[in-house]
């Protein structure tokens, strides 16, 4: 019989790793001399992972027991790759280290001392769904008539929340903050965020949230433990630490109060997510925090080219509150970025397309291909212009444009003009209403059999009472304000002015970002003047891009994805589309504190996506006959000319079946087209000052 030895520990004699031929010098710097409060700044595509989890390995092959070293990471997919490439180095799976994200490793603590936070140690922990249905039991224990006027949705409540416990604000702060036409409900919040506390004490449950602070709470009121925690914690490393909240910043310091061998890597040029509570501030201040503190830069980069380097050194060399550095390449030169102009979003998202397909044809693999959007509601004249040309792709961080709820529910509105018999789109578009229900609206349904437009239903409706009759009445108001405007955009504009814009204020936390995505819808539609045409169009791009989903390898898809979502991937070649003043930098960030840097950040995490090439596009108007021009983004007008390569199309934007203009009945005779070609060989693409919009009048 053979015998298999499992190899459980470290052995010394079994693996040697060569620090010095296995990292660069910035690497190895940090490895060797990482002891005491340390901050490392790593620059995209600089190798933060292999540092971090090299720094491990060394502090375990120096004798550094594994169970005091204390890894925390942001994601549990992250924490493993992590844990995966020490053991890897080891040659052994470094049993006892204390490897993982804060809420897992606030988890494993609280377990051990619970009872001094007011919990037992048989805590359970809620999840989002558990949150949002306690959430709603607490709203209806205080007798809150949601009819009378639209209350803000369990999951609207929750997030009020959780950005009030992570970011250290006061429920009425965080309302004023997060939802501002919530402001004369705050009392009534307040009291059943009170209400939501005492529940979860009494049925001794945490939700995610609760494990940071009742851990803080932990480590602040009771030195004891502190003290015994950050003893056995001798070294402390933390990744991403830009991303980090002011709980977690705490956190962190009371774990290292001892040995003060805090070791944070990150980079400040890539903080992106305040509106999740994230803190910049941490990283920024950390040489204040510990004025002992080194600073260590990692700044050689081995993702990008030097073309596209130079450009994303250009772009946050702007910033003014920052840790300066300069990006330095190690891969060969490639072309220079691409900055293309188009006549407006459906020539964007033609040349966007057609140029997919060219990299594709030379080579280059549609899943190594990513165009990213600011916001969700950029992608979908994009989304319409790959559904016709059969091209797969794969959506980051949502659901596609017309698989959205909110654009369905317009779609469903647009339904009942065209066909006042749909007894599908009369059900979910009552089902908006408060007070209806499923059963509710059958019944209605049933009264409005016999009618044979939506013109004739408004000119006698049938009289419906009590509070389904409210409802019934608001969507027959919605009718009758859509019926008004004969066209597609007209219809749609209607209902993101009536009562569904307060649907979706009480309904959904990010409203916002969905009213945007109804207005880019309302654009798109402005091309069109039939009603039946515009929703045959719609229909069939939503089905296409459902039945493609079940046959295709992901491998070969092209992927889409928000900014955000994009942060931490990499791919050969990069559109970033959009990139309009107003959009991209959002209007809404320029708004709050510090707006206009993270937004250039979120520009700088975009760029630093693409390996070989850059292309940034955006449209010089928003199409439509009333031809509103756009002005450049701010952040492509800082860019020095000798960086991009400006790009001139020539040819009509295409808006049909297969790149052809749609026919007479979908677009109006009148509908103007800008032909960049005639824009002569002076280009308004990057004015030197001045108006954008002057400057295109000029000519």
């Amino acid at each position: 019989m053979k015998e298999f030895v499992l190899q459980n520990q470290f052995d010394p004699s079994r693996c040697k790793i060569d620090y010095r031929k296995e990292l660069n010098e910035e690497q190895l710097d940090v490895v060797l001399n990482g002891d005491g409060p340390c901050l490392v700044l790593a620059g995209a595509g600089s190798g933060k992972t292999r540092t971090i989890t090299y720094r491990v390995a060394y502090l375990i092959e120096n004798g550094v027991s594994p169970e005091n070293i204390l890894l925390v990471t942001f994601t549990n997919k992250a924490a493993r790759e992590m844990l995966g490439r020490v053991e890897g180095l080891l040659c052994a799976y470094p049993k006892g280290l204390w490897g993982g994200t804060f809420h897992s490793i606030a988890n494993r603590l609280l377990r051990v001392h619970a009872s001094a936070v007011g919990h037992t140690s048989n805590f359970t922990i809620m999840d989002e769904e558990d949150a949002r249905s306690l959430i709603k039991a607490c709203v209806k224990e205080l007798a809150v008539d949601t009819t009378a006027r639209r209350f803000p949705s369990p999951a609207n409540l929750h997030n009020v929340i959780s950005y009030a416990m992570n970011s250290g604000l006061s429920t009425r702060e965080a309302v004023e903050r997060k939802h501002a036409g919530f402001w004369n409900l705050i009392p009534t919040i307040e009291r059943m965020a009170e209400l939501y506390e005492i529940h979860k004490a009494n049925a001794d449950v945490v939700d995610f949230d609760d494990l940071l602070l009742l851990l803080r709470k932990l480590l602040y009121t009771n030195p004891a433990v502190r003290d015994r925690l950050a003893t056995q914690f001798q070294y402390v490393l933390v990744d991403e630490y830009q991303d980090t909240n002011t709980v977690q910043a705490d956190i962190v310091r009371q774990l290292a109060s001892v040995h003060q061998n805090v070791l944070v890597v990150g980079d400040d040029a890539q903080s992106i997510y305040s509106f999740r509570a994230a803190q910049i501030r941490n990283i920024l201040d950390f040489p204040k925090t510990y004025p002992e503190a080194q600073t260590f830069r990692l700044v050689t980069n081995y993702r990008s080219s030097p073309e596209i380097l130079s450009l994303a050194n250009a772009v946050i060399g702007r910033n003014r509150d920052q840790f300066k550095k300069e990006l330095r390449a190690v891969c060969a030169g490639c072309e220079k970025p691409n900055l293309v102009p188009a006549a407006n979003q459906f020539q964007e998202a033609q040349y966007i397309a057609e140029q997919v397909l060219q990299l594709r044809d030379a080579g280059t693999d549609l899943r190594d291909i990513a165009v990213l959007f600011r916001g969700s509601f950029q992608s979908q004249s994009l989304e319409f212009e790959l559904a016709k040309r059969d091209v797969p792709y794969d959506y980051r961080g949502g659901m596609k444009f017309f698989q959205r709820a909110h654009i369905k529910d317009v779609v469903s509105h647009l339904k009942l003009v065209a066909n006042v018999r749909d007894v599908l789109s009369w059900t979910r578009v009552l089902g908006l209403q408060s007070g209806i229900g499923t059963v509710t609206a059958g019944r209605i349904v049933e009264k409005l059999r016999g009618f044979e437009s939506a013109g004739d239903l408004v000119a006698s409706p049938p009289v419906i009472e009590g509070k389904s009759g409210r409802g019934f009445d608001a969507v027959l108001s919605m009718l009758r304000k859509m019926l008004s405007g004969t066209r597609p955009a007209d219809m749609v504009r209607a209902v993101i002015t009536g009562g569904y814009r307060d649907y979706l204020e009480a309904e959904y936390p990010d409203f916002m970002d969905r009213l945007e995505d109804l207005e880019q819808f309302a654009l798109f539609a402005e091309p069109y003047v039939d009603v039946n045409t515009f929703l045959e169009e719609v229909t069939l791009t939503e089905d296409y891009g459902a039945a493609r989903e079940n046959g295709t390898d992901d491998r070969e898809r092209l992927v889409l994805s928000t900014i955000h979502q994009a942060k931490g991937l990499e791919w050969d070649a990069v559109f970033v589309m959009g990139l309009v003043d107003g959009k991209f930098p959002h209007q809404r960030a320029l708004d709050e504190d510090g707006g206009l840097e993270e937004e250039r950040r979120l520009f700088y995490v975009a760029t630093t996506r693409a390996r070989r090439h850059l292309f940034l596009t955006y449209p010089i108007s928003s199409g439509g006959d009333t031809l509103m021009f756009s002005q450049p983004s701010q952040f492509i007008q800082e860019l020095p000319d000798s960086l991009v390569e400006q790009i001139r199309l020539r040819g009509q934007p295409s808006g049909g079946s297969h790149g052809q203009r749609p026919t007479q009945s979908a677009w109006r005779d009148d509908e103007p087209t800008i032909v960049l070609d005639d824009l002569g060989e002076r280009r308004p693409t990057k004015p030197s000052g001045g108006s954008f919009l002057r400057n295109i009048e000029d000519l």
